[in-house]
């Protein structure tokens, strides 16, 4: 371990146990910006009696955060690469602690929306640093897989853990607290960081202006497009205000690409998407994380509503897909070892897709049918999740790494809004956009069974198809991250 200075090499280490300051201290800021994905997501219910707030404002108190997070991630990593990756975790680890103070004083859906969506852009500074820096603490390149492994998993766990932590806190607790322990542990880990990692040296960091135009147009085009679903209930498929917002999407989205292809200094350089490793990757994640924010929104709201469940009962619900996501490394290892990377991802899609496809037909048959099928879409989603994670980054230059980790989660993140808003708007459209005080009726129940069916066979064909749209263009790979 050599000696931190500006000009000399950077600190690293010759083990995770040598790194376990710098390596706790990332992993908790990895940790609190996923698990704040989803901690809301099971108290929603609770959220929309006390604030009045319908399935589309319940959508977007979600959706708020993963749309600001996912658009901007990459101009993050890029800033991180300029600015120095340490410095710009310190600043977002502050700001993510102080703005989760600011629920003390919200008092309405809107207040509430704007809050996430600024907490938002403080967690997009701090999730490709965080991966970013991980990579940097060692030298060779089992390490760096075997720390990679330990963030994907921590990551991961984090946003399944969130309805978990949620529901068990809502037990004695107002949800405002939900949001205010994001301060103490932001804390944490900023010192964490402090402390165990390095300071940023000058000949790491590049003097390319920052392509805030680029950022602009992403955020316009994903927010047009999330919008674009809300829009359709709420006004009319056919309606202006629906049209103009796909219309608006397609044009960000176009003048986004042409910007990128002609400014010397692109947020994303497009040429990273002639790898199929790089563009199979992304799609792949996209398809990964429509599944799993739609089952998650999906389910809270099947559990508290449809079956008259605690906060803290719905969260205990989520116990199968902890468990399997903490203990499938094993099968995915095997996977892509047995099969290599493409055979592995697509055995991935198909779990998806049919674990999809059966939560369609479980949802009517009680909750063991339920976890049977949450267990087999984890196993889909940790296979996929993770192999296309380290062959993403694993795929970019060494002097990369921050866009790869930020094209990662981007990725991800884009199919976390569009999971919640097709869910959201679905249930909206097929069953009710105002959700009933106590248990709902009979009939009601029976209504919201059949519009979680319609829903479920929709998101199995999307995602179905993404997922292995993007495993068919993987290398056949067999090399996987080292158990840890």
């Amino acid at each position: 371990m050599t000696p931190t200075a500006e000009a000399a090499p950077a600190r690293t280490y010759t083990s995770l146990k040598a790194a376990w300051i710098p390596l706790a201290a990332l992993c908790l800021a990895f940790f609190v910006e996923m698990v704040d994905n989803t901690l809301l997501t099971i108290a929603l219910p609770t959220i929309g009696r006390d604030l009045g707030s319908g399935t589309i404002a319940l959508q977007w108190v979600t959706g708020a955060y993963s749309l600001t997070f996912g658009g901007l991630l990459l101009t993050a990593g890029s800033a991180a690469d300029r600015i120095g990756r340490r410095r710009v975790l310190l600043w977002g680890l502050a700001a993510f602690g102080l703005i989760s103070i600011g629920v003390i004083w919200v008092e309405s859906s809107g207040s509430l929306i704007a809050l996430r969506a600024a907490l938002g852009v403080a967690a997009a500074a701090m999730a490709p640093v965080t991966n970013s820096l991980v990579f940097r603490l060692f030298e060779t390149e089992k390490l760096r897989m075997r720390a990679m492994t330990l963030m994907i998993v921590v990551g991961m766990s984090g946003f399944i853990l969130g309805p978990l932590i949620g529901g068990t806190a809502l037990a004695h607790i107002r949800w405002e607290w939900l949001l205010l322990v994001n301060a103490p542990i932001a804390l944490l880990a900023w010192l964490g960081v402090r402390a165990g990692v390095a300071s940023d040296r000058p000949d790491d960091l590049t003097t390319e202006k920052l392509d805030l135009p680029g950022a602009i147009l992403s955020i316009l085009a994903m927010g047009f497009a999330c919008y674009t679903l809300t829009a359709g209930v709420e006004h009319g498929w056919a309606s202006a205000v629906t049209l103009g917002s796909i219309a608006a999407a397609i044009i960000a989205l176009a003048l986004f690409i042409w910007h990128e292809r002609r400014t010397d200094e692109p947020m994303l350089d497009l040429s990273f998407f002639t790898s199929g490793t790089v563009r199979g990757a992304a799609i792949a994640q996209i398809g990964t994380s429509i599944a799993m924010a739609g089952v998650m929104f999906g389910l809270i709201l099947h559990f508290q509503y449809a079956f008259g469940w605690s906060p803290m009962k719905a969260g205990l619900a989520n116990l199968p897909l902890i468990l399997t996501m903490i203990v499938g490394t094993p099968v995915s290892e095997w996977l892509a070892k047995t099969f290599g990377h493409r055979i592995a991802c697509l055995v991935g899609a198909a779990l998806l897709a049919g674990s999809l496809a059966g939560m369609g037909w479980g949802v009517e048959h009680g909750y063991l049918a339920i976890a049977i099928f949450m267990v087999t879409l984890t196993l889909g989603l940790r296979t996929i999740m993770t192999i296309c994670a380290v062959a993403l980054v694993s795929a970019m230059p060494e002097n990369k790494t921050s866009i790869g980790t930020a094209l990662n989660d981007t990725a991800q993140e884009v199919g976390t809004s569009i999971g919640t808003a097709v869910v959201g708007t679905a249930i909206a459209a097929l069953v009710t956009t105002a959700l009933p005080d106590g248990r709902w009726s009979s009939e009601l129940v029976s209504s919201f069974f059949h519009g979680e069916r319609v829903t479920y066979l929709v998101l199995a064909a999307v995602v179905g198809l993404v997922a292995a749209a993007g495993a068919r263009t993987l290398t056949d790979s067999h090399s996987v991250d080292e158990p840890i």
